[in-house]
């Protein structure tokens, strides 16, 4: 089977097992706060190229104007239904539709805003670019409180260009080089433990 098919064919079932849930929050960010349901946010994708991702909204309509791209946790954009999604990463499961789409892959390095790509050291850029963006990856893993960390610091946006993003890039480097099939499999796997709560990640 390969990477394609398997996107496909995850990507397929969880949007029809997910099919009732996705419904309800999406009717539950509508009535929570003004603005819509989805958050479709310009991201760079594979070779380079731009694509808008779907993600349930979870900020205030006005949140890009008026704050940096990355979200600390308690960030005041928030609002109440998005706390939640953030935190259990529902706000992700849109991306279902951009892996159909074949904008993204169910696991690879996470797609940034250009902001951030700008920062990529040019032979890594050109290294994360070969491959689709993922919905989840090592890096995202490892950072599952990401939010949590940034808030701690004493300048989020500083400390996620240069603490959290190098370790990201090393992390995404090395998914390019070594993965497999059976490789993303255990990802997947790691991911929904790491969600549940689980230790084993």
């Amino acid at each position: 089977m390969s990477k394609r098919m398997l996107d496909l064919l995850l990507a397929s079932l969880g949007l029809l097992l997910c099919g009732p849930l996705l419904a309800a929050l999406a009717v539950w960010v509508k009535i929570d706060s003004r603005g819509p349901v989805f958050f479709r946010q310009e991201r760079v994708g594979l070779g380079g190229q731009l694509f808008r991702i779907h993600k349930f909204r979870t900020m205030r309509p006005d949140a890009p104007a008026t704050g940096p791209a990355i979200t600390p946790a308690g960030d005041d954009r928030i609002t109440r239904a998005g706390s939640f999604l953030r935190r259990y990463k529902l706000d992700e499961l849109p991306q279902l539709i951009d892996v159909l789409k074949g904008d993204m892959s169910l696991v690879g390095p996470r797609p940034e805003v250009p902001k951030y790509v700008a920062q990529y050291p040019p032979e890594t850029r050109d290294k994360v670019l070969s491959v689709k963006p993922g919905i989840t990856d090592d890096a995202s893993i490892l950072y599952m409180d990401e939010a949590r960390v940034l808030a701690e610091a004493e300048d989020p946006e500083w400390s996620y260009i240069h603490e959290v993003l190098p370790i990201k890039l090393r992390l995404y480097e090395q998914y390019v080089d070594s993965h497999t099939l059976r490789g993303d499999v255990r990802i997947i796997g790691r991911t929904i433990l790491g969600i549940l709560g689980r230790s084993e990640v």
